[in-house]
């Protein structure tokens, strides 16, 4: 008796469920004969025109090409990292990707002084502060383009 109690409602609610999933006579109007729209999701990759030259480097301010990114398109020298927006990138910077066409100099000190790392192009580096040596910190940069 218990079982036909509980069986009950979940027949009247499987019931309910299947009548309004069945639909009724169709409506024909001459009017009314128009397709419903169809949306498509596409993935869709944009380009920035810049990065057709080759000539660029990307900045991650996280490791492992993770955070935060900043893109610097060549030719490009910066004497200095300490004003402006600048000096937010000589913070954050922990990774870096060097274009194909490009060659990606970093200082330790301003105006391009004492030591420099190189990175050639189409080159990938996931951890800056170890491969500088100079505890991480970058205060000139050039970009050259081939």
């Amino acid at each position: 008796m218990k079982t036909s109690r509980t069986l009950w409602p979940l027949g009247l609610a499987a019931a309910l469920a299947l009548g309004a999933c069945s639909t009724g006579t169709p409506k024909v109007s001459a009017v009314d004969n128009q397709a419903e729209p169809t949306v498509l999701l596409v993935p869709l990759r944009v380009e920035d025109p810049a990065h057709g030259s080759g000539c660029w480097a990307q900045f991650y301010s996280k490791r492992d090409f993770q955070g935060d990114v900043v893109t610097l398109v060549g030719p490009a020298t910066l004497q200095s990292l300490d004003k402006g927006t600048a000096r937010q990138l000589q913070r954050d910077i922990d990774s870096v990707t060097v274009g194909p066409r490009a060659t990606l100099e970093v200082y330790q000190h301003a105006m391009f002084r004492d030591r420099t790392v190189s990175f050639p192009a189409n080159s990938r580096e996931g951890g800056l502060i170890s491969r500088l040596g100079f505890g991480g910190r970058i205060e000139a940069m050039k970009l050259n383009c081939k």
